[in-house]
């Protein structure tokens, strides 16, 4: 089975949730022109990054099926025939505020992921408005099972691995990450961790990682972009250029996870229960 994947590095803007609704359904448009049966938008997508007061003006619901944006994103998913992940402020019945990414499957909402670690230390403020997620669960899509991590969610090695257990073949990783670290290297710092982060975890999980990263500028943060999908044994199948907004396309070839699996069985190896009785000990 092989599956086309678009990831629409995008540049939002930030707080104006109308302008990037429309931007939304015009990458969903143009996708599906290009064949694209899966499109992955980046981290907060909906709304921009640098929120914090912002947060309850720009955030919708995603069990109100009347919420006029998700029922927007939703109907173009249908109309379209291409499934989307998109990152929005989610709002609860009880008024909890979630970095949260939507997964549309035929006008549906298929899964919802809220992350999980809010990063609150240099630069980063997201426990001061944000609730914290508080599971990481694999989900069947047409194209295999899946699980879907939030930026600093893929920075903490466990939460990759609780994907990896329930199932999951394929990671999605979203993020809106700024650049850090200038050197005189063409990428930054920041972007190379990240970078050597997912191809390890592509590497040592036998599985396709796709990450979905941000650009453009807010309030002096530069988003670097350099969107990527690794195959199960590590190998970059693309990339999309730094700094530049840009519709990422590759034909994953869902057979490969079987040869890969056949040649390193670390997935049939790996010693459940050894983990769970170890971490009881620590």
């Amino acid at each position: 089975m092989e599956v086309k994947i678009g990831l629409a590095q995008i540049a939002p803007r930030l707080g104006d949730i109308d302008a990037n609704l429309a931007l939304h359904l015009q990458w969903i448009k143009e996708a599906a022109a290009q064949g694209v049966q899966w499109l992955i938008f980046p981290e907060l997508s909906l709304t921009g990054y640098l929120l914090k007061d912002l947060v309850p003006r720009v955030a919708i619901s995603l069990t109100d099926k009347s919420d006029p944006y998700l029922t927007s994103l939703a109907e173009a998913s249908a109309i379209h025939n291409v499934d989307v992940i998109f990152g929005c402020v989610e709002e609860d019945s009880r008024h909890r505020f979630y970095v949260s990414a939507a997964y549309l499957h035929e006008g549906s909402l298929l899964h919802v992921h809220r992350k999980v670690y809010l990063p609150t230390y240099a630069l980063f403020d997201e426990g001061r408005f944000f609730a914290a997620g508080d599971k990481f669960r694999a989900f069947d899509t047409p194209f295999g099972r899946a699980g879907t991590l939030i930026c600093e969610d893929f920075w903490h090695a466990s939460a990759p691995y609780l994907l990896w257990a329930d199932g999951a073949d394929i990671s999605i990783h979203i993020s809106a990450s700024p650049g850090r670290g200038m050197r005189h290297s063409k990428a930054l710092d920041s972007t190379k961790f990240v970078e050597r982060v997912n191809q390890a975890y592509a590497s040592l999980f036998t599985n396709y990682v796709i990450h979905c990263n941000r650009v453009g500028m807010e309030d002096g943060l530069n988003f670097w972009g350099g969107s990527a999908i690794y195959a199960p044994d590590g190998e970059e199948i693309a990339r999309a250029p730094y700094f530049d907004e840009t519709l990422l396309q590759a034909t994953l070839d869902l057979a490969q996870l079987r040869r890969v699996r056949q040649r390193l069985p670390l997935l049939r190896d790996e010693k459940w229960r050894l983990l769970s009785s170890e971490m009881q000990r620590i």
